[in-house]
């Protein structure tokens, strides 16, 4: 069987799923962090994110959106640098 992207402008229907009752009703918010490692990308996302969850709750994704590095005069990598997207339950006021 081979798959291919739809066409533009048609529409894609997913499997309902037993998550997607969970979610229905949900709110997220989506903040942008950037994390930063001497040593990989790795580490730096997960310095994002556990830094993160120090102060919020509930995370849910965290998204790769970019990836650099931080390069001194010389041009030897001082640090990695990822810039994630993270969302997380948004609870209304």
């Amino acid at each position: 069987m081979m798959l291919s992207s739809p066409p533009a402008g048609s529409t894609c229907f997913l499997l309902h799923t037993e998550q997607e009752d969970e979610m229905s009703d949900s709110v997220y918010k989506v903040i942008e962090l950037i994390g930063a490692s001497s040593e990989s990308w790795e580490k730096a996302a997960a310095n994002a994110v556990e830094q993160a969850a120090k102060t919020l709750r509930d995370l849910r994704v965290a998204e790769v959106v970019t990836l650099d590095m931080q390069l001194d005069a010389k041009g030897k990598v001082e640090a990695y640098r990822a810039k994630l997207n993270v969302s997380f339950k948004f609870e209304g006021t």
